[in-house]
């Protein structure tokens, strides 16, 4: 995980944060028969706006390899989180930059950015039938399957509820 650096995304990486993210949903084949989930993706700015896009970058070179969007409940991505509780969405990492250990730092510094601002929790929800490698990451990182939480967005498209429990330490 060494030369990668996780901050928060500027107006100039929003391109590429479109760019890699509807590239990385599309190669997990997350956006066949959706309509329009693409366009919801490629809008950085709009997700900036109500809530932290964060990007891992590739110190050496400057490249966004990957990014994530941390949101609190009642505002308008997201779809999970009560009061008390932090969520992230739009986890995604450039296909060409997988395993480099992009995914679980974005993943970390939300959950470290939640404790930052006293959450009792961060929650998530994943596609049913995610990549192996997610499930991986979140089981890692301590999140554990809320059936209670699983909702569907459209039919076909199911999504399971994971959370994580926080202490002050993290």
């Amino acid at each position: 995980m060494s030369g990668l650096l996780v901050r928060r995304a500027e107006p100039a990486d929003f391109p590429a944060v479109a760019r890699l993210t509807v590239a990385a949903y599309e190669a997990d084949g997350q956006l066949k028969g959706e309509n329009g989930y693409a366009v919801v993706l490629a809008d950085v700015a709009g997700r900036a706006e109500t809530g932290e896009v964060l990007v891992a970058v590739d110190e050496p070179t400057g490249a966004v390899l990957g990014a994530v969007t941390f949101v609190l409940p009642g505002t308008p991505y997201a779809e999970l989180a009560g009061p008390g509780e932090a969520e992230f969405r739009m986890l995604a990492v450039d296909p060409a930059a997988q395993g480099r250990g992009a995914g679980a730092a974005l993943a970390r510094a939300c959950v470290a950015r939640a404790v930052e601002l006293g959450c009792t929790a961060v929650v998530i929800c994943v596609r049913d039938g995610m990549a192996a490698s997610a499930r991986r990451l979140y089981d890692r990182l301590g999140f554990v399957r809320l059936p209670e939480k699983d909702w569907s967005p459209l039919p076909g498209v199911e999504l399971l509820g994971l959370r994580r429990a926080l202490t002050a330490e993290g």
